[in-house]
C-alpha cells in the first residue's frame, strides 16, 4: 500500500508573529520597579495621614503605641495583599490574612472612630485583590458602608460621614488599581522579553532554514559535480573542464546565497532553478522531463515554489538512486502546483547525518506563511513531492468575471 502523508498550514504550526509595534513602544513603559514603588509611596501616604490622625487624637502613650503597632501589621498585610500573586494563595491563607486586617481594621475603629477610618480602605482593596470578582464588590461595598458607623457616632453631620464613606471606596479602589497596574507592567516586561527572545529565535530558524535550503542543493551538486569531473579527467578532458566551470559558477552562486541570507533578503526564480536541476540531475544520469504552465508568478510566490524545487532535486541527489525526475508546474481550480516525481526510492540510501531531516519541515514552514500545503507519497517505486499554493490571479478575480 502506498504511504501518503499530507502537512497541512494548521499541521505545519503556524504561529502567532511578535508584535514589532509593541517591542516598539514597551520602552515607553515605566520598569516594574517602578510600579511597585508607586504603590509602596500610595500606601505609606496612606499610613502616614492615619499616624498623624492618631498623633494629633491626644490619646494616651499606650494607646498611640498600640494604634502604631496595629498600623504596621496592616501595612505588613497590605503589602502581602499586594504582592503578585497573592489571589493564588490557598482559601486558608486568604481567610486568615483577611481575617487578620479585617481585626486589625474595625477593633481600633472603638476607640479612635474617624481617626483610623482611612485603613478600611486598605482592607477594601485588599478584598478586591483577594476574593472573586463578584463576592469582592459585594464585599468592598459593605465595607464602604460599614463606614456610615463612625461618623454618626461621632455626631458629625451628612457631609462629614459622606467624605468617610467615599474616602474609604476611593482608598480601596486606589490600592486594587495601583497594584493591578504594578502587575500589569510587570507582564508587559516579562512578555516584551519574551517577543524578544521569540524575534531572535525566529531569525536563528530563518538563518538555519535558508542555510538548508540554500547550500544543501549547492553542496550535494558540488560534490555530483567533483565526483563526475573524477571519472572525466583521464579520457574525456575537454567535458570535464566543462564541468569544472559548472562547479565554479555554482560555488560563486553559493557565495552570494551566503550573502543574500545574511541579509534577510532573497529571490529565487522557478523557472532558473528548473535549468539547473536539468544541469545537476543530467550530470547523475537522470532523466528531466520538465512541463511548465504558470506564466508570471508573483515573486514570493515564485521563490516558495522555486525552493522547493530545490530541497526536491537536493533530496534526488542525496536520498535516492533515481533514473528520471518528472517536474510539473501548472495553475488548476485556483491553485498553483508543483509536483516532482522520482523513482529513486532505494531502501537504506539516505543521508544519516544528524541535520539531514529538516528539509521537508522548511518547506511545510515556507509554504503555510503563503496559505499553501506541502503533500508527500511515497511507495515501493516513486517519491512523489506536491506543493499547492492559492492562484493570486483566482483571488483577485471579482465574482462576476470570468477568465
Amino acid at each position: 500500500m502506498p504511504r501518503r502523508q499530507h502537512i497541512s498550514p494548521e499541521e505545519a504550526g503556524a504561529h502567532t508573529e511578535p508584535s514589532d509595534e509593541l517591542l516598539a513602544r514597551s520602552g515607553d513603559f515605566p520598569a516594574p520597579r517602578l510600579g511597585r514603588l508607586v504603590l509602596l509611596a500610595a500606601l505609606l501616604c496612606y499610613f502616614s495621614i492615619t499616624l498623624l490622625n492618631i498623633l494629633g487624637s491626644h490619646s494616651s502613650v499606650v494607646e498611640v503605641s498600640a494604634a502604631i503597632l496595629c498600623l504596621l501589621a496592616i501595612l505588613g498585610l497590605q503589602l502581602l495583599h499586594s504582592r503578585p500573586g497573592a489571589q493564588l494563595a490557598s482559601v486558608r491563607r486568604k481567610t486568615l490574612t483577611l481575617g487578620t486586617q479585617a481585626l486589625l481594621t474595625y477593633l481600633p475603629l472603638l476607640v479612635f472612630r474617624t481617626q483610623w477610618g482611612s485603613m478600611a480602605g486598605f482592607l477594601a482593596g485588599s478584598l478586591l485583590l483577594l476574593l472573586p470578582p463578584r463576592q469582592a464588590w459585594f464585599a468592598y461595598g459593605a465595607v464602604g458602608a460599614s463606614m456610615l458607623a463612625p461618623p454618626l457616632i461621632s455626631d458629625l453631620g451628612v457631609i462629614e460621614t459622606f467624605y468617610y464613606v467615599q474616602s474609604t471606596l476611593l482608598t480601596g479602589l486606589v490600592v486594587f488599581g495601583l497594584t493591578r497596574l504594578a502587575d500589569l507592567i510587570r507582564v508587559l516586561h516579562e512578555t516584551r522579553t519574551e517577543l524578544t527572545r521569540a524575534a531572535v529565535t525566529k531569525e536563528r530558524l530563518r538563518f538555519a532554514r535558508d542555510l538548508h535550503d540554500l547550500l544543501g542543493y549547492s553542496l550535494s551538486a558540488i560534490t555530483l559535480k567533483g565526483e563526475l569531473i573524477h571519472r572525466l579527467l583521464p579520457t574525456h578532458p575537454a567535458r570535464a573542464k566543462s564541468e569544472v566551470e559548472d562547479v565554479l559558477t555554482i560555488s560563486r552562486q553559493s557565495l552570494a546565497d551566503v550573502r543574500s541570507v545574511a541579509s534577510g533578503y532573497r529571490d529565487m526564480s522557478l523557472r532558473d532553478e528548473i535549468g539547473s536541476a536539468r544541469s545537476v540531475l543530467g550530470a547523475a544520469d537522470v532523466r528531466v522531463e520538465a512541463r511548465v504552465r504558470i506564466g508570471e508568478l508573483e515573486q514570493e510566490l515564485d521563490t516558495v515554489l522555486a525552493t522547493v524545487l530545490r530541497e526536491a532535486v537536493t533530496n534526488v541527489l542525496r536520498h535516492s538512486r533515481a533514473t528520471y525526475c518528472d517536474i510539473v508546474a501548472e495553475r488548476s481550480a485556483g491553485q498553483i502546483r508543483l509536483t516532482v516525481v522520482n523513482d529513486g526510492v532505494v531502501t537504506g540510501h539516505r543521508d544519516t547525518s544528524p541535520h539531514s531531516g529538516s528539509g521537508l519541515g522548511n518547506l511545510e514552514t515556507r509554504l503555510s506563511a503563503v496559505d499553501g500545503a506541502l503533500t508527500v507519497d511515497q511507495d515501493t517505486r516513486t517519491f512523489r513531492l506536491a506543493a499547492r499554493v492559492p492562484d493570486p490571479a483566482t483571488a483577485n478575480r471579482s465574482p462576476g468575471q470570468r477568465s
